[in-house]
């Protein structure tokens, strides 16, 4: 997703793009639940605006790629809650709230959701939400597909080289391209780029998710161990942070665990069938914060990679902002906090 967000987002600029990658099992993107959570999921300082920008750029992009794909993706942004289930998860969300977010009592909260009526309140996020990862990827695709700048190869990137004022690729394949900026935005396998040598910072992280035959909540709701977030007529639960390599097979204990805190967060989920069960690779750094930005060596080579939890969210931004750095346009948004270099 974050490379076809930079390629769609640097031919905006009129530059022409060659986007190389090819299909694996694990990738995040598709995987994902596509929440857009920045006021839970809390940074600090400009990282933490940043999440909050790019939520907020989410209503303009979805209105973009509706006028040029035809396809419309489904938002919701009616706010995330995050449930407590008990007097001390009162205390912990009032503790660590944002100023943004609004306290709702076991009365209000039932108002909302009644679904979530066995909860003594809540921390209400208004401005957070979801996404449907999946269309938004699908419309992505067909506009990139579309593009008389882009040109789609099937291949993987084996190792970059750096020149004076440009760098190149070389792919499994053994064909060799040329550029003026090479993007490095591989996801959890950026690590295993010859050449690319500040994306060994980035690991992959298994995250096994469930999806239910039913939608209870018409809210994103935390809970003490997961995550439940409702898209259509089916509500998908999430998720584990296991640190397996790249090992995107489901197990039994895993999936058990996102059950069982999904209805622990809605209760009533346990008079639906689970549907599908899968797993996904985020790619993570060790501060859970994306490497983007040049080489501080070879500025021909720029990274766009490791959002870890938050790539869907950071997804169109990351796009606006690589497009600035290729054509030379004052940055928008502070990134000294997802320099390459820092680790």
């Amino acid at each position: 997703m974050i490379g076809l967000a930079v390629a769609v987002a640097v031919t905006e600029r009129g530059a022409s793009v060659t986007l190389i990658g090819e299909s694996r099992t694990g990738e995040a993107s598709p995987a994902a639940a596509g929440m857009l959570a920045p006021s839970v999921e809390r940074a600090v300082g400009s990282a933490h605006e940043f999440g909050i920008a790019a939520r907020d750029r989410y209503p303009s992009y979805i209105d973009f790629l509706a006028e040029r794909s035809g396809i419309r993706v489904p938002l919701n942004r009616r706010g995330i809650l995050q449930v407590a289930l008990t007097g001390n998860g009162v205390k912990g969300l009032k503790k660590t709230a944002p100023p943004t977010a609004l306290w709702l009592d076991t009365k209000e909260l039932r108002d909302l959701e009644p679904a979530l009526a066995h909860g003594v309140g809540a921390m209400f996020n208004p401005e957070d939400g979801a996404v449907d990862n999946t269309v938004l990827l699908s419309a992505l695709k067909k506009l990139v597909s579309t593009s008389s700048r882009i040109r789609m190869l099937n291949d993987a990137v084996a190792g970059v080289e750096t020149h004076h004022s440009s760098a190149s690729v070389h792919t499994t394949s053994g064909t060799r391209h040329t550029a003026g900026h090479v993007i490095l935005a591989a996801g959890a396998w950026v690590g295993g780029i010859l050449g690319a040598r500040l994306g060994g910072a980035v690991t992959p992280a298994r995250g096994q998710l469930v999806s239910f035959s039913t939608s209870p909540l018409t809210h994103v709701a935390y809970g003490p161990s997961g995550y439940v977030v409702p898209r259509g007529d089916s509500t998908i639960g999430g998720s584990t942070m296991e640190n397996v390599g790249f090992d995107a097979a489901t197990t039994v204990k895993g999936i058990e665990k996102v059950r069982a805190a999904a209805m622990e967060i809605c209760p009533s989920l346990s008079l639906s069938s689970a549907t599908r069960a899968w797993a996904g690779l985020r790619p993570i750094t060790p501060d859970m914060l994306p490497i983007i930005g040049p080489d501080p060596e070879h500025p021909s080579v720029i990274y766009a990679c490791g959002h870890s939890r938050n790539g869907v969210l950071m997804a169109p931004l990351t796009g606006d902002l690589i497009a600035d750095l290729v054509t030379g346009t004052p940055l928008s948004h502070d990134l000294s906090q997802f320099r390459p270099d820092r680790f």
